[in-house]
């Protein structure tokens, strides 16, 4: 593969890492972008979980995908398909209560985005 074939899992490797991590490091500025600035000792465990687990579990799948050609598609649309998804539930979120906030509609944006790019790379 070539640097033009791996950018958007490089790009889409580091955003999930920096997503994990900072999920790890402080729970509670993830959901006070959605109006929930402070957590329970469960909810502060949740986000770990979600969004800190998850991101670096997919920026290790993505770092796979760099080095091995044989599980390149299958991760590369798996991660398509995950960021369709969430992308998905805000739109359905949007239809059912007639309205998108401010950061729902940044990253609903950011995931058909990164959604589309990664899609080039499958």
């Amino acid at each position: 593969m070539t640097f033009a074939n791996d950018y958007p899992i490089w790009i889409l490797l580091i955003g999930f890492v920096v997503m994990g991590v900072g999920s790890f490091v402080r729970p509670s500025m993830v959901t006070a972008q959605f109006d929930i600035p402070t957590l329970s000792t469960a909810g502060r465990n949740e986000v770990r979980a979600v969004y800190g687990g998850f991101g670096i579990l997919m920026a290790c799948a993505l770092l796979m995908a760099l080095f091995s050609p044989s599980l390149r598609s299958g991760i590369c649309f798996t991660i398509f398909a995950a960021l369709g998804g969430m992308a998905g539930g805000r739109v359905v979120s949007w239809i059912a209560d007639k309205k998108i906030d401010k950061w729902p509609r940044f990253y609903l944006i950011l995931e058909v985005v990164c959604a589309t790019l990664i899609a080039t790379a499958i």
